[in-house]
């Protein structure tokens, strides 16, 4: 297992680690899974011995079930492993639930840290935006944390590309902890980080964490072309995520994925994750599965490095166009663009 720093942090976090949306399979929760916690302690197990140093989890994840499995299946070994947790979402009836808030941060973090059973939370993330709560409140509520101890280090997720950098701005001004990393949905078939959160990334030193790099199964080799989905997946039970807007260049990119899997002995989607582990900015995949040999296949993922020719396909089969202002700048401005710009433009301009 590779290990990468995590943005201008001093922290190292395995290139893959572990995913627990599935634990839990409470409410809308249960069509990703319903991992309880025996068998969340033989997936813990299978992660760490494949050298993974980090799961990340949720409150929202099955009202905070997720949470409790990983803090009853790690104990005795809490220190073996860094534990993200994300807080944003409602989780609770009353008015102030929900949001960034300094009052439902702190009440968020505090309840995370009871159901993980553990006095320190690894790394802190805004699940998403909050367009009410000035950002001054919530990175002093997060400045809080980390100063208490509650909180070693603070990232988001979620969020646009003049959030993010909104964010860093107000938290380099008021002098508060600035955050070391963000989670993106990122995948083949969803490369629209590419425009703004990756050049940003690049630019801030940031970390990144990708979440359902697999596009909720859909790069896993069992969706085809012409076919119904498959029974027990997600897509199955119309989870939503991701939006599929072209039909036809995710079946294109599939029969390229499942061409070069084919060819190595591998499945689709350890050819999907090596991609993605091999893209610029990239600091951590979040892999979770509903079961163990889901699991198991996706950890043989850190072992595969695709050839430059492998690469080509698959960049070339998913390539996102050129927006404005950037295919404005690929063809004005090719002399005087940074790393950050170019990890977008530079394939548009040969």
């Amino acid at each position: 297992m590779e290990y990468r720093q995590l943005g201008r942090s001093g922290l190292k976090v395995s290139a893959l680690s572990l995913g627990t949306m599935t634990f839990g399979g409470k409410g809308n929760f249960a069509k990703t899974g319903d991992t309880d916690l025996q068998g969340a302690k033989r997936q813990i197990d299978m992660a760490v011995e494949a050298g993974i140093n980090l799961v990340d989890t949720a409150d929202i994840y099955s009202t905070g079930a997720s949470e409790e499995i990983i803090g009853q299946a790690l104990k005795g070994k809490r220190d073996n492993l860094l534990i993200a947790t994300k807080a944003r979402f409602r989780m609770g009836a009353e008015i102030n639930d929900a949001g960034l808030s300094r009052y439902h941060l702190i009440r968020a973090a505090e309840a995370s840290l009871k159901r993980l059973g553990t006095d320190r939370i690894d790394l802190y993330q805004l699940h998403q935006w909050d367009g009410l709560t000035p950002l001054d409140e919530t990175l002093e509520a997060l400045d809080t944390l980390v100063r208490s101890g509650k909180v070693r280090y603070v990232g988001v997720s979620n969020f646009s590309g003049w959030h993010l950098m909104k964010t860093m701005g107000i938290a380099a001004l008021k002098n508060y902890i600035m955050p070391v990393s963000q989670q993106i949905h990122y995948s083949l078939e969803a490369r629209e980080a590419e425009y703004e959160l990756i050049p940003a990334t690049i630019d801030q030193h940031l970390g990144v964490l990708v979440w359902s790099p697999l596009a909720g199964g859909l790069l896993s080799g069992k969706y085809r072309r012409d076919k119904a989905a498959p029974e027990g997946t997600r897509q199955f039970a119309n989870w939503g995520e991701p939006p599929v807007r072209d039909e036809k260049r995710l079946y294109d990119i599939i029969e390229v994925l499942v061409g070069i899997a084919e060819a190595r002995g591998v499945s689709a989607a350890q050819i999907a994750l090596a991609w993605l582990l091999g893209r610029k900015g990239v600091t951590t995949v979040i892999v979770g599965a509903r079961t163990d040999a889901q699991l198991a296949d996706n950890l043989k993922a850190a072992d595969v490095v695709l050839t430059a020719g492998e690469r080509a396909s698959l960049d070339k089969v998913s390539q996102v166009p050129l927006i404005y202002p950037y295919w404005h700048q690929a063809r004005t401005a090719s002399d005087r663009l940074s790393a950050a710009d170019l990890s977008l433009i530079e394939p548009h301009l040969s």
